[in-house]
């Protein structure tokens, strides 16, 4: 196979050796092997994979089977070219059987691939009566410090088991064990949505862990989101003042019997070792306080409290649809050394999310503090003024019995930088290590180009995402905060997409959106943990509809649309409900957030942008998606009357904050930003508000965009034929620039442009994260158009790839790849020796329009062989300085000489 140049070795899907096609990759609704679905008609997804160009599936079989048993359904063979999300058409599944399924397919050709291997799941607990536990509380009376309640239950297995599944669920957080054993490899578990209506619960295979004879199930319980410190202003008991668990055990043995063991009032109860857990502050663990073998058979339990058993809904609970969060990258100690003013200080390279694990061996007594930082201040000393309230500090007391190791349980920090107080003798590297933790999200996307700044920049915002895709999309990891801003992750949700498989942590997270509603108003953080009057912000409150659009392009998704559908809709309506002839003007909103401010802005150019302007632009925006799903749902009457609405709002925009000529009264980069990329002015006055736009940013040399105006700021300049000042704005280094952070050593993506002066002082530490990623939402623009790597509306979820670099800047080369539900996409350009060289990658069963750089289509080779006369590329003309060319599936190298003008306006 040849070698793509552009592609790192390893990354392009790999081909089967003879050319008949092949299926891999099975999902079962969206996940491989799931454990614990309660969705009633899962989805199923396969990849077809051939050493062919021009492959397409033309027909599918797929059937389902119990596992270990007979066939439950089968489609027969069903003439499709449908590969993704084929929803399953059977006899109602059970609750807690396990099944398998397998697919074949037959392509263009007419040749059938063999049965795919089998791929399991099993199914949770459809209905509230499946559950025979019950809710069980510390049978104690607890300390005002709330240690962590130790819950145990032991008994005993006479047979062979075939298999045992484990149901578990609490308020608060849980860590379970069987045996002394951990059960699972999840963190941080139940994980946090609205819990008054959705409490989730985890499902999994613990048939390794047990044994025949006795047994002990222990259980510890940590106050996490449901009652810890969480919000602002130390708030806490936000859902409950209880801790509770919720635990099942269906033991099926070789002999056909079943055993169910259950939450009741037969456990005991009692605490350990964690003697203080909250989220913001840390944890407290005393190893002298520790019961040691609490979870195994025979441990001696009479001192032990019996257990409360609690009335608490089961309504509520449903089963865990995302990744769980794990532990994943683990970061050696980089650096060791004393700060000016004499603190031992442990440097880990990388800001990151999770926790450290010691090793440290000393005194009965001995106690080791941990302190988390981002940053160190202009002097080298160690900085936490900016956590605010949060104390991010870990306490670990020495038993004293040899070597111990820490790591917390309940708590999480973002830090790059350690600070170690008490620590017994002397600090060695291989004594710490830094554990990452985030939702296991499979990594999709990569993004590298001739730029090395902009190279770091990419990876500062894969970290921004990884430290804030923490069961929801926080704001920020570090500080006395950790919210789901929903401004945030609407801005961010189209690039997260592209970096890591994100469908189902923003389907659950949706879900999550809808039941905080309230009255359509969405809330400024979901889970809303901060009031019932802090929603309805403009462009926060529109991730009711960006976000499911979003997903429903990347993934073509249309039930995440028919799922968020009254949502999106509810959303709209409570902003026509506020609206007068169309104008939205009223209600709090946070506008352009943390847009660039001037010390002296003397001349007049101040970049604030009117908040009720904004407002308008989003109304029209979630207006405008609403129709859009309207229609792929098949809703028209629905459709027509929502585009007479926004023809309504739009008329409005233009009365209230347009001029005749098309200038806006907030002249800044912002308004004519969102105006321009959501169409609020008349077609005609388009190009001279962009040039309006374009000679601002001339004007200032630099971006003033906030959070609102960032994410569309390069995507409207190319748009309108000013790619260079695009890419200047990319490439600039000073501040205020994506680069400038970079240039000051971030590892991740910057809450303020200017969180650290050019003179190392510190904006106000009240709002200044070092890790947070809605800056990094320019990523959007480096793969969907400086790469031209996207998909279109009629093959959505790269069904239909559009592959339309858009080169420029001093950059040489510039490259993506992006695993999708189809395979490999991927795309990279080059300027080499006066050629403008093109390489596409384009999985089987979904074709690509590809756009080259070029006048005519007698210029363009692929692979050295002229395009006009290849049997397998169909040129369909040229315009705009490009020639477009449709393909099917297979690895192509187009060339064309490069123009005289390297840079290439992008056209829609």
């Amino acid at each position: 196979m040849k070698k793509i140049f552009l592609l790192p070795l390893g990354l392009a899907l790999s081909m089967c050796a003879t050319a008949q096609v092949a299926t891999g990759r099975l999902l079962t609704e969206n996940q491989p092997h799931p454990v614990g679905l309660d969705v009633r008609q899962p989805r199923f997804t396969w990849q077809l994979v051939s050493d062919k160009r021009n492959v397409l599936q033309t027909a599918y079989e797929l059937q389902v089977l119990e596992d270990g048993g007979g066939k439950v359904w089968s489609t027969g063979k069903i003439a499709s070219l449908q590969s993704v999300l084929v929803p399953y058409r059977g006899p109602a599944l059970e609750s807690g059987k396990a099944y398998r399924w397998q697919v074949r397919v037959w392509d263009n050709s007419g040749k059938a691939s063999a049965w795919s291997q089998p791929a399991l799941w099993q199914m949770g607990l459809l209905q509230p009566a499946d559950w025979k536990a019950q809710w069980i509380e510390p049978g104690f009376a607890e300390e005002p410090s709330r240690p962590s309640p130790l819950m145990r239950k032991e008994f005993s297995t006479g047979k062979k088991i075939a298999r045992a599944t484990a149901y578990i669920t609490a308020h608060g957080m849980y860590d379970a064990q069987i045996n002394g054993k951990r059960v699972g490899d999840a963190y941080l578990t139940p994980g946090w949505t609205a819990y008054q209506k959705r409490l989730q619960y985890q499902v999994y295979d613990v048939t390794s862990l047990l044994q025949q004879g006795r047994n002990a199930i222990g259980v510890s319980l940590g106050s996490g989101w449901y009652r810890g410190i969480i919000g602002f202003s130390n708030n806490s008991n936000v859902y409950g003042k209880d801790i509770a668990l919720l635990m099942q055990l269906d033991i099926r043995y070789a002999d056909g019997s079943t055993e169910t063991i259950v939450t009741d009032d037969t456990w005991k109860s009692s605490t350990g070792a964690i003697r203080y857990a909250e989220i913001y502050n840390g944890e407290k663990v005393d190893n002298r306080m520790a019961k040691e073998g609490w979870s195994l058979p025979g441990f001696k339990d009479a001192d032990w409290s019996g257990v409360k058993v609690g009335n608490h809904s089961k309504d509520v609970l449903v089963a865990t649809y995302n990744e769980p969060v794990r532990k994943k990258e683990v970061f050696a100690p980089q650096r060791i050394f004393t700060t000016p003013s004499g603190e031992k200080v442990i440097d880990f390279g990388q800001n990151l999310v999770g926790w450290v694990q010691l090793k440290a061996s000393g005194k009965s007594g001995d106690q080791i503090v941990l302190s988390h930082a981002e940053i160190l201040d202009k002097t080298g000393n160690f900085y936490t003024t900016n956590l605010r309230a949060a104390h991010a500090r870990d306490t670990f007391i020495l038993r004293g019995n040899g070597v111990e190791t820490y790591e917390p349980t309940f708590t999480w920090h973002g830090f790059r930088y350690l600070r170690v107080e008490g620590y017994p003798g002397e600090l060695k590297p291989e004594n710490f290590k830094a554990v990452v933790l985030y939702s296991d999200m499979a990594p999709t996307g990569t993004f590298t180009s001739s730029n090395s700044l902009v190279n770091q920049l990419q990876q500062n915002i894969q970290w921004g995402q990884k430290g804030n895709f923490l069961d929801v999309p926080t704001d920020c990891p570090q500080r006395d905060e950790r919210l789901g801003w929903t401004g945030d992750a609407q801005v961010f949700s189209r690039t997260a997409m592209f970096n890591m498989n994100v469908h189902p942590f923003f389907t659950k997270w949706l879900k999550d959106v809808e039941a905080d509603q309230v009255a359509g108003s969405v809330p400024f953080v979901v889970p809303n943990v901060i009031g019932a009057g802090a929603l309805g912000s403009a462009g926060w409150a529109d991730v009711a509809t960006v976000v499911p659009w979003n997903l429903y392009l990347h993934y073509g998704d249309t039930g995440v649309l028919a799922a968020q559908y009254n949502s999106m809709k509810a959303w709209v309506e409570f902003m026509r409900g506020k609206s007068k002839d169309n104008l939205w003007n009223t209600g709090f909103h946070f506008g352009d957030w943390l847009f660039y401010r001037p010390d002296d802005d003397n001349d007049g150019r101040a970049a604030v942008t009117d908040k009720y302007l904004i407002a308008q632009c989003f109304y029209a925006h979630s207006t405008q998606l609403l129709i859009n799903a309207a229609t792929v749902l098949g809703k028209q009457d629905e459709a027509a009357a929502y585009t007479s609405l926004l023809q309504n709002i739009k008329d409005a925009f233009r009365k209230e904050y347009m001029s005749a000529s098309g200038r806006l009264v907030s002249g800044t980069q912002t308004a004519y930003v969102l105006a321009l990329h959501f169409d609020m002015l008349p077609e005609e006055l388009r190009a001279a508000t962009a040039q309006r736009l374009a000679d601002n940013v001339k004007s200032y040399g630099h971006l003033t965009t906030g959070f609102l105006g960032t994410p569309y700021l390069c995507e409207v300049l190319s748009r309108f034929g000013f790619t260079d000042q695009a890419y200047n704005l990319l490439q600039r280094e000073q501040y205020p620039s994506w680069l400038y952070p970079v240039k000051m050593g971030a590892t991740t993506i910057w809450e303020r442009w200017d969180g650290q002066k050019p003179d190392s002082s510190f904006q106000t530490p009240g709002m200044n994260s070092f890790n947070h990623y809605a800056y990094g939402a320019i990523g959007d623009w480096m793969y969907r158009t400086m790469v031209g790597l996207d998909t279109y509306e009629d093959g959505p979820g790269y069904k239909h790839i559009r592959v339309k670099p858009l080169p420029g800047g001093s950059f040489t080369h510039a490259s993506a790849r992006m695993d999708t539900y189809y395979g490999t996409v991927a795309a990279g350009w080059k300027k080499e020796a006066g050629n403008f060289l093109l390489e596409v990658q384009v999985p089987a069963n979904t074709r690509a329009s590809v756009f080259v750089p070029a006048a005519t289509a007698g210029e363009v080779k692929e692979n050295g062989v002229m395009v006009t006369g290849a049997k397998d590329i169909e040129v369909r003309g040229s315009s705009n300085g490009y020639v477009e060319l449709q393909v099917g599936s297979g690895k192509y190298q187009f060339s064309a000489p490069l123009p005289a003008n390297a840079t290439t306006k992008a056209s829609n």
